[in-house]
């Protein structure tokens, strides 16, 4: 820390009271002490309080906490207080203040109205708003208005989660358990009414703000599951006060998990509420800017409620917030004739005051949205634009707000055209009427805007932005005159040894996905490995291998039981080859470029559960494939990219696309490849293989009841989950480790193998998996007795049937 740092830390901890804060202090300290000095049982006693130990004989203690202590510490205008109370209820301190005030000449004494209309002065009605556990509203609150500040009256307490609840048990707490469980540690410090002094009982709320850090006072992934909305905190009061997050709450913050609860649990109003804070706080762009760099724009922005909506384009999202941040920022009187003065000219247009900035800041918000295609109605009518659903189910934005993003995308293509044929044709006389087709003519214009509304200007900047996004500019002002003379950073050798795959005809384009995204990143350098250690070009590389290597040759032999989308198909799809049609035609893959598996298992093992998301469709098809093959090697192949798939498939994405079942059926027939029939070695080889996929399958498939969140209402069934892994194992116990052992345990290498499954398979059945004990036992004894020899009329093969 440095000193300057230090001066800051130790200078702010100190608070200095307005006249009004010290007066709001005063009557609370009063009623305090009214509440100590009555009887518990005369008029609303601490009696109907259930408090622990000896917090009922402690005197009442009354503490600001939060977010006014944060803003004071730094100089900062606050109008909302957060009054904690160690032994009280809000609503019973609520109670007990208005009690207070309502005894002759107390209301004069503090300055407060006598009557009964909301004045400045006047002591509020109190608004109790309740908690709400399924969406992370887990504590009762009460606001009132008490001379002319927000006030906020709630007891302090600490949440004790248990396994088989996601929802906490709120009790009664200490101050420092209070100060634990908030959401961030310059949040989680408190101002003592009695004494004055600001208490920090994480032991970092100081250190944190002279850092300028936003911390959790907790582990960030424990906090994050508590409440997932605490993400959407972080990420605005780090824009607010321009502060750092924490490199471990950033890492929590893009578990596949935290987002699939933020998803699911938090309700979308208060989403939408933390949105429209962070937009119309200090730096929408850094709010932005975080969302898009913790890779978090899809879970924010999204309908909840359709759980087959794609993943948008990112990848040009910061040109669009970067130019709307720009346009923004240029000044009024910047000369008409350079490009600055055309931005100003623009801005004095389509942003006339702090209500359109915010707008614009939304609808750069949803740009990424804007430019794709809402799925047909079957009812034959018009379908809203995707980013308007996701405006009015993913963050419930106001019908205006919704119909100004619904009319922008409808209109942003005409606009467009309109701007093009405008600037061509600027410089050639301007006729003031037509009938002619042209539309840079004043009564064309004039009806256009009439066309489209009060919000025109709004529909513009959308288009505008949406020109941005799919713009990279000039190839002279981007320092391209010489591209064509540039040579790949690294060479095809590096790449192979990067991969560890031997070259082949795919190098070619492969140094040129390189070569693209070094110009993309100019001020980037390139190493020897850098497709493994450059994360951006390791992301690029593997979205070229899908989409440009492994789709194209797995194409023609695609299973038909996942549609392209991958999704289950409904209907069995027909192939598109005759009977005549020869295999190497067919599986390019498999005979002529062998290469494109280990091109797959090496894109999938250096993916994660974000680009799983994203790129599903390109990597589940390719996978099913391979497992449908005939050949017991590559089978195996199946099963290992399988296993190394679902090891990163975000929570509940099986269930959505409606392949768990699909998977299963694909993956059981590898059990059945047994000697004689299958020689020993390649048995033994796919068996090895299937197995492992089979378990992680099985995790995949039936989430524990900690996750099941992620999925939808209607199959969050904790007993159905369950029963349906205890047939599963079953299965794959008596069919394939018993079934198996019966076919060809005479194979020594068979039996091992097989034996080996039955711990991992009876610690995941448990108490169900008795019914086989005594059939396991013996054979075990068999095993020990028989070793490798013939046991085919042993009592084994009888009792397994």
């Amino acid at each position: 820390m440095t000193s300057s740092t230090e001066d800051r830390s130790s200078q702010a901890r100190q608070i200095e009271l307005t006249p009004t804060e010290a007066r709001l202090r005063q009557l609370l300290l009063d009623v305090a002490s009214y509440i100590d000095s009555c009887s518990a049982t005369n008029g609303i006693g601490l009696a109907e309080t259930s408090l622990p130990g000896t917090l009922a004989q402690d005197p009442l203690v009354l503490r600001f906490t939060g977010g006014w202590v944060r803003d004071k510490l730094l100089g900062l205008e606050s109008h909302d207080i957060d009054v904690g109370i160690n032994k009280m209820t809000g609503y019973q301190f609520g109670l007990r203040i208005k009690e207070f005030v309502q005894i002759p000449g107390n209301a004069e004494k503090y300055g407060l109205d006598d009557s009964n209309t909301a004045g400045q002065n006047n002591f509020g009605d109190l608004h109790k708003i309740e908690a709400n556990p399924e969406k992370s509203k887990h504590l009762e609150t009460v606001t009132t208005r008490i001379m002319g500040l927000d006030v906020d009256l709630v007891n302090l307490r600490k949440e004790t989660y248990f396994e088989e609840s996601r929802n906490p048990q709120m009790e009664f707490g200490t101050p420092e358990e209070d100060a634990l469980r908030r959401d961030a540690t310059i949040n989680a410090m408190f101002f003592n009414l009695h004494d004055c002094s600001v208490e920090d009982f994480t032991g970092h709320g100081f250190k944190d703000m002279g850092l300028e850090i936003i911390r959790t006072p907790l582990e960030a992934y424990q906090t994050f599951e508590d409440d997932p909305l605490r993400i959407l905190r972080l990420i605005r009061f780090a824009s607010r006060l321009n502060y750092q997050i924490d490199p471990q709450a950033t890492e929590a913050m893009g578990d596949a998990r935290i987002k699939a609860a933020l998803k699911a649990k938090i309700s979308r109003e208060r989403v939408g509420t933390e949105i429209e804070k962070m937009l119309k706080g200090p730096n929408p762009h850094m709010a932005l800017q975080l969302i898009d760099n913790l890779r978090l724009y899809s879970t924010i922005f999204t309908d909840p409620n359709d759980i087959s909506i794609i993943v948008p384009a990112t990848e040009s999202w910061k040109q669009v917030y970067d130019c709307y941040r720009m346009l923004l920022e240029i000044r009024p009187d910047s000369g008409d004739d350079s490009p600055v003065g055309s931005l100003a000219l623009a801005k004095s247009i389509l942003l006339c005051d702090t209500e359109d900035a915010y707008l614009g800041w939304l609808i750069t918000a949803l740009t990424p949205w804007a430019s794709v295609q809402a799925t047909s109605s079957s009812e034959g009518k018009l379908p809203p634009p995707v980013a308007a659903v996701v405006a009015r189910e993913g963050l419930k934005a106001t019908s205006k707000v919704c119909k100004i993003v619904t009319d922008g995308v409808r209109n942003a293509s005409e606009i467009a055209s309109i701007k093009d044929a405008v600037v061509h044709d600027n410089g050639r006389s301007r006729r003031l009427d037509s009938e002619s087709n042209d539309v840079t003519t004043r009564d064309a214009l004039g009806m256009a805007i009439r066309r489209w509304g009060t919000h025109w200007r709004s529909h513009a900047l959308l288009s505008f932005l949406l020109e941005i996004e799919q713009s990279d500019g000039s190839t002279e002002e981007q320092n391209l005159l010489e591209a064509h003379a540039l040579t790949p950073p690294i060479n095809g050798k590096q790449i192979s040894a990067s991969l560890n795959i031997k070259s082949g005809i795919w190098m070619k384009d492969a140094l040129d996905v390189v070569m693209a995204w070094q110009l993309r990143n100019p001020d980037q350098k390139i190493f020897e490995n850098a497709l493994n250690e450059t994360q951006s070009l390791k992301v690029t590389f593997i979205e070229h291998i899908l989409k440009n290597v492994v789709r194209p040759l797995f194409d023609n032999s695609a299973s038909p039981s996942v549609t392209s989308q991958g999704r289950k198909a409904t209907k069995p799809k027909r192939q598109k080859h005759d009977a005549l049609s020869l295999e190497s035609e067919l599986k390019p893959w498999k005979f002529d470029h062998k290469y494109s598996i280990d091109l797959l298992s090496w894109a999938l093992l250096n993916s994660d559960e974000a680009l799983v998301e994203k790129h599903w469709p390109m990597m589940i098809p390719p996978v099913l494939t391979i497992l449908d093959d005939d050949s017991p090697e590559i089978k195996a192949r199946g099963c290992e990219l399988l296993d190394t798939l679902l090891k990163i498939t975000p929570p509940a994405l099986l269930e959505r696309t409606g392949l768990g079942q699909v998977l299963t059926d694909a993956v059981m027939p590898c059990l059945l490849y047994l000697p004689t029939l299958t020689p020993e070695a390649e048995s033994t080889r796919l068996l090895s293989a299937a197995y492992p996929a089979l378990i992680t399958l099985a995790r995949a498939r039936f989430l524990p009841p900690t996750h099941q969140m992620a999925l939808s209402k209607a199959s969050r069934d904790p007993d159905r989950i369950s029963n349906e892994r205890v047939k599963y194992f079953d299965e794959i116990l008596r069919k394939g480790v018993l079934g198996g052992y019966r076919h060809a345990g005479e194979h020594v290498k068979i039996a091992e193998l097989l034996v080996g499954q039955i711990a991992v398979i009876v610690a995941q059945m448990g108490i169900y998996a008795v019914k086989y004990l005594k059939v396991i036992l013996i054979l075990i004894q068999e095993r020990m007795i028989f070793g490798s020899r013939d046991r085919r009329n042993s009592s084994l093969c009888y009792q397994i049937s």
